[in-house]
């Protein structure tokens, strides 16, 4: 069955052999949101869940996301046309004196898998330009990362910034990286914390599900 084996090969990381077995599937006629759904997303939430317990590490967890985007490049124009629309609009970006980038990418890469449509800011990014891309793009969630200790106040600085923008109420916020902890997250007023990407993901559905 094509749908199983792309989720094989999601998790085997098979980089070409997802993008001729997504062909594959198309070519047999199957929905190109079935090859999405039950094909790149569920396999990538098996990734998640064995990094979760442990039984997969960040380079395999990495090697898995891109094999995932690779189908799901091969899927978007089938997809464009469709009801498939996207789960959500995420933003995220590492945040101003912060150039750690390894963090947010994969969570980058699992939100795509997991349907929504990203809006990566990149680095160093100042509060001001969060603040142009949430007003711009008008995403549900903003992912907010921060590998630096000294780094850290910056994220309450965009989280202020956005709501002297008046635009806080409109958006979930969500922070994560390695000094970020759930008591700092509840300090700056953030919605939500995650200590990885397959957990960023799930609090991210939450909030689009909610």
């Amino acid at each position: 069955m094509t749908l199983e084996k792309i989720v094989n090969s999601v998790l085997d990381a098979d980089l070409d052999g997802v993008e001729g077995l997504v062909k594959e599937g198309l070519e047999a006629g199957t929905d190109p949101s079935v090859l999405l759904k039950e094909g790149l997303i569920k396999g990538m939430d098996v990734v998640g869940d064995k990094f979760e317990a442990g039984d997969l590490f960040l380079p395999e967890m990495l090697a898995a996301a891109m094999t995932m985007k690779a189908g799901v490049e091969v899927l978007k124009p089938h997809l464009a046309g469709e009801d498939s629309k996207a789960a959500g609009t995420a933003i995220i970006g590492t945040v101003q004196g912060d150039i750690h980038d390894i963090g947010k990418n994969l969570v980058a890469m699992m939100l795509e898998g997991a349907g929504f449509e990203v809006a990566d800011v990149g680095i160093d990014v100042l509060p001001e330009d969060f603040v142009k891309a949430v007003q711009e793009k008008k995403p549900q969630v903003v992912g907010l990362s921060a590998l630096l200790t000294n780094t850290m106040p910056a994220v309450k600085t965009t989280i202020d910034a956005l709501k002297e923008a008046g635009l806080r109420d409109q958006v979930k916020i969500m922070v994560g990286g390695a000094p970020v902890t759930q008591e700092f997250a509840d300090e700056v007023g953030a919605d939500g914390y995650a200590t990885d990407a397959a957990g960023a993901v799930n609090i991210a559905r939450g909030f689009v599900q909610a």
